[in-house]
């Protein structure tokens, strides 16, 4: 069985785009027939563009190779072009065709993909969901009202939802990291103490950033937080130096989490040996797959280091993350879109099971859903925008800087 072809989609997801305004999936097929779905996390070019790379990198490196060669593939994609570096578009492509493979080989074996990478540990998945706005909501104020946050966290926990993610400590820029603001303080402050006021012991905070601070602003931000006992602080300086997340993670009383821009097993390492997180959460439509995900969790787990898979995403990301999630003994949480429904489900075959809190990874084979082409084709996405923008202004201290979360 040889890898044949593949086809990309750019699928818009419309209003209320949780998860991205856009998903890149692509679909591969063998020379007997057998298919199999991947996804793409990956924000740094077009999604027109970013589908040529995935095409063009296929045609190189994986036409006519047998789809369980998934390390001779991984070797050609680090190092052909003379590379051998971490490289997000380039493994934003790898992990979609990845994870592909392993929903071929899985469809070819008759076995779902945790049983092909260790076994099924995690029977249930506990998972997590950021708060995002109800549908009479406007999302401009919600994301920036600690009241309205706490409410609606407390609708998602009588759910059955143990954990609850949000962000509102201001925007991302270019210029980033920054100092941050005092507004900025007393609002992350004020949404910490009302979310922790509203569900009491019943479920975790999750307190996520986006790269944005200084070490000494980061600091200071932690200590905002500790009283509420967040069970993470996300991502709290930009991701190129491990060695400065070091610094806030050796100060502050609130673990750090970190991994939803890195990419391969190179740049988990750094994070693993410098201490700078205790909490890893790969992307793994950017990551470099399952696979490289499995050795990121392997290292991890001699570090006594967590796993918490990144979904920012469309389904099939979600697939292989509880593949994976399920195979591995230092899970810690999974990240949902809410309960999977909506769009998310319209595009599998039949939705991803949620139920009390909990993903059940499913036993049948492969990823174990499959893309509703029909769907997917009939939302296409027609613009230009990247997955994810930062702000292009320097962060301005003179006025109150909000962010729209996602």
């Amino acid at each position: 069985m040889k890898l044949r072809e593949i086809e990309t989609f750019v699928v818009g997801n419309p209003p209320p785009s949780f998860g991205g305004r856009y998903f890149l999936f692509l679909k591969v097929t063998t020379d007997n027939g057998i298919v199999g779905y991947g996804e793409m996390y990956a924000a740094s070019v077009g999604p027109r563009v970013q589908c040529a790379a995935a095409e063009d990198l296929f045609a190189r490196h994986c036409h006519g190779v047998a789809p369980s060669e998934i390390e001779r593939m991984y070797r050609r994609f680090h190092s052909s072009g003379f590379s051998q570096r971490p490289d997000p578009t380039v493994m934003g492509a790898f992990s979609a065709i990845e994870m592909a493979c392993w929903d071929i080989v899985g469809k070819a074996l008759d076995s779902p993909v945790h049983q092909l990478i260790g076994g099924c540990v995690n029977e249930r998945l506990r998972s997590y969901t950021y708060l995002y706005p109800g549908d009479d909501q406007d999302p401009a104020t919600f994301y920036n009202d600690p009241d309205l946050s706490a409410a609606r966290a407390l609708e998602y926990v009588d759910q059955g939802f143990t954990a609850l993610k949000f962000d509102p400590a201001g925007p991302y820029t270019i210029n980033d990291p920054h100092q941050p603001a005092m507004v900025d303080l007393e609002r992350s402050e004020r949404f910490c103490k009302a979310v922790r006021q509203a569900v009491g012991t019943r479920a975790d905070l999750l307190f996520g950033t986006h790269g944005q601070f200084t070490v000494s602003g980061a600091i200071r931000m932690a200590q905002r937080l500790a009283p509420y006992e967040p069970l993470w602080f996300e991502e709290p300086t930009p991701p190129e130096m491990p060695e400065e997340m070091a610094r806030v993670a050796k100060a502050s009383k609130v673990p750090v989490a970190t991994g939803e821009r890195l990419t391969t097993k190179y740049e988990f390492a750094r994070v693993l040996q410098t201490g700078a997180a205790s909490i890893l959460q790969p992307a793994l439509g950017r990551v470099g797959g399952i696979w490289e995900a499995k050795k990121i969790a392997a290292m991890a787990e001699v570090h006594y280091a967590q796993m918490a898979p990144h979904l920012y995403c469309g389904p099939i990301e979600a697939l292989a993350n509880i593949q994976f999630a399920a195979s591995v003994p230092n899970f810690l949480i999974l990240e949902s879109i809410q309960q999977f429904g909506g769009f998310h489900a319209d595009l599998l075959d039949h939705p991803i099971r949620w139920e009390e809190g909990h993903v059940i990874p499913s036993a049948r084979p492969g990823l174990g859903h499959e893309l509703n082409e029909d769907v997917a084709r009939s939302h296409p996405y027609d613009g230009d925008r990247l997955h994810l923008e930062m702000q292009d202004e320097t962060y301005n201290y003179s006025r109150e800087n909000r962010f729209a979360g996602g």
